[in-house]
């Protein structure tokens, strides 16, 4: 078992420490003209190819990260979690969102319950229950197929289906099985996005899917409140039954909203909530809009890197080895490398001491050459942040002009193979001047180079691949977490500021209703609040119901 001791007190932490003066001794320029190095860091699995000849280390820091790997049990943590073991500790939970994917008739237990089989049970009813919807078979109220869906979830879900469903809008299969529907997602508890998300439905077509594991995430109920009332005001309070279904465990509640406690589909305390795509909470929004078959395919490509993780030895495992890079480039070069930071933006280890090292990164990116007019300026001279490149061999939508060099795609991925290799080498200002560059543009033109960079090379972008690139990217997570001992699997940074925002509605509430001044908040939220309520004098103190007027 894992000692207690923090990874940072290892040797295998303390040579590669020693090792980093030696690696800022190097450039990408050199390093990259090292064939059989370069060939070493290239990685293929199922189609998918990860290039990390761009990542600042040599065959020694990678033999010395996999030295870090075995100090911190890595493969002990990684068995522990498919085991089913309580590794959430905080929670005292299982981590099993391999099982939400899992084939019919694997064995996951979970306290000596084999999981899967409940996993599938609820699969299969949202198989019938999206066709049902899809055929027209059920339909609204007023006889209507209901062909648009509003799923209301915040959080993990919310951007996890968001994600997939993002990537399958443009898949020649996946568009066809979505030819005459909608699926929107509503998170945000401001009104506009309410009114966004209506604009342009009719309740009498519409399906609302509700996401709360418990049916009480503040801003998750207050949308669907906000859409009951949508929907009843159109068709009457009866049709709530026939208009919103629930993804929940919550069943005392979610009958109690008005939903038939037969249209509650189920997860578990094992699925964190930003892994909880491949339950319910993805799972049926996307089949509704997608059908289950497209959905299943999605699973199974996530079910694929999950073997790969599992069972493949680290050298050649594609989320260890993201996971280690990340682990140096954050911990030891001290680079704002980009991971989920819900998952990891931790300050304690597992155990609750205080950790001496950095774990909290950033994320941002944009999709194709987007990110050349927006931030690769700071990525090229500002700041040294490692990128990762996600490409795809071929396009969901080609298109090719007659008389044009390349095609549009080949056109877009030109920039996928000439970014990494730009952050990589640099133009230096001896390069410069053969250009003839005048000398006080010298300075401006200068690229230092010497910039990480990974590249990940899928086939296509079918709802396999999608499954892929997202369990790679969860387990990759998970990685990072075990390797410097804090827990991937709870997000206690974000409940302070929930708790504090229940003590300002409680006041807004009072002052409103019963004009009781502003007592028990600092000067300048006293004063910033007492503007609020002032300038915002037209709300009625017994709030009547309105609705987005859109």
């Amino acid at each position: 078992m894992a000692s207690s001791k923090l990874i940072s007190d290892t040797d295998a932490w303390q040579n590669l420490k020693a090792h980093v003066e030696q690696i800022r001794k190097t450039h990408l320029r050199d390093l990259m003209t090292d064939v059989e190095r370069c060939k070493s860091m290239m990685v293929e699995f199922d189609g998918l190819l990860l290039d990390y000849s761009r990542q600042c280390v040599t065959l020694e820091t990678f033999n010395k990260l996999l030295k870090l790997a075995e100090a911190a049990h890595l493969k002990e943590k990684i068995s522990q979690m498919f085991n089913g073991e309580r590794i959430n500790s905080t929670e005292n939970r299982s981590v099993l969102h391999v099982a939400l994917r899992a084939p019919r008739d694997t064995i996951i237990n979970s306290d000596g319950k084999n999981v899967v089989p409940d996993v599938w049970k609820v699969l299969d009813q949202i198989r019938v229950f999206s066709d049902k919807i899809r055929s027209g078979s059920w339909v609204g109220v007023t006889g209507k197929a209901l062909k648009d869906v509003v799923a209301i979830g915040i959080g993990g879900s919310f951007l996890g289906p968001l994600f997939v469903h993002t990537a399958l809008q443009t898949d020649p299969e996946a568009a066809e099985c979505a030819k005459g529907r909608q699926l929107r997602f509503l998170a945000n508890v401001d009104p506009i996005d309410i009114a966004k998300n209506i604009a342009g439905l009719n309740p009498e077509t519409t399906l609302v899917v509700v996401v709360s594991k418990t049916f009480t995430t503040a801003e998750t109920m207050l949308n669907a409140r906000t859409l009951r009332e949508w929907i009843s005001s159109a068709l009457g309070p009866s049709a709530v039954a026939k208009h919103m279904v629930a993804v929940s465990t919550n069943l005392t509640l979610v009958e109690k909203f008005g939903i038939d406690p037969n249209n509650a589909f189920a997860f578990w305390d094992w699925v964190g909530g930003r892994y909880s795509v491949c339950s319910a909470v993805g799972v049926l929004p996307l089949s509704l809009q997608y059908g289950f078959p497209i959905v299943e395919q999605f699973l199974k490509g996530a079910s694929s890197i999950d073997q790969h993780f599992n069972s493949s030895i680290f050298e050649e495992n594609l989320p260890v080895l993201l996971g280690l890079l990340s682990v140096w480039n954050v911990s030891f070069l001290g680079y704002p490398a980009r991971v989920s930071m819900e998952s990891n933006g931790k300050g304690v280890s597992i155990d609750g001491e205080v950790l001496p090292f950095e774990t909290g990164e950033i994320d941002f990116g944009e999709p194709g050459t987007n990110g050349q007019h927006s931030f690769y300026q700071l990525i090229h001279q500002g700041r040294v942040i490692p990128c990762d490149f996600i490409g795809v061999v071929k396009s969901q939508q080609p298109v090719y002009l007659k008389g044009e060099v390349v095609s549009n795609h080949d056109e877009l991925m030109s920039n996928f193979f000439a970014q990494p290799d730009a952050l990589a080498y640099g133009k230096t200002p001896e390069q410069l001047q053969k250009e003839n560059v005048s000398p006080h543009l010298i300075p401006h033109k200068t690229f230092t180079g010497n910039r990480p960079s990974v590249s990940l090379l899928l086939p296509s972008l079918t709802a396999y691949h999608v499954g892929q690139l997202l369990a790679i990217y969860e387990h990759r997570i998970a990685v990072e977490g075990f390797i410097w001992g804090i827990n991937s699997f709870d997000q206690w940074g974000v409940e302070l500021g929930k708790s504090l925002a229940s003590q300002v509605r409680k006041q807004l509430n009072a002052s409103r209703t019963k004009g009781e001044p502003i007592n028990g908040f600092n000067f300048s939220t006293t004063t910033v609040l007492t503007k609020y309520l002032q300038a915002s004098s037209d709300v009625p103190a017994e709030l009547p119901t309105k609705l987005p007027q859109v």
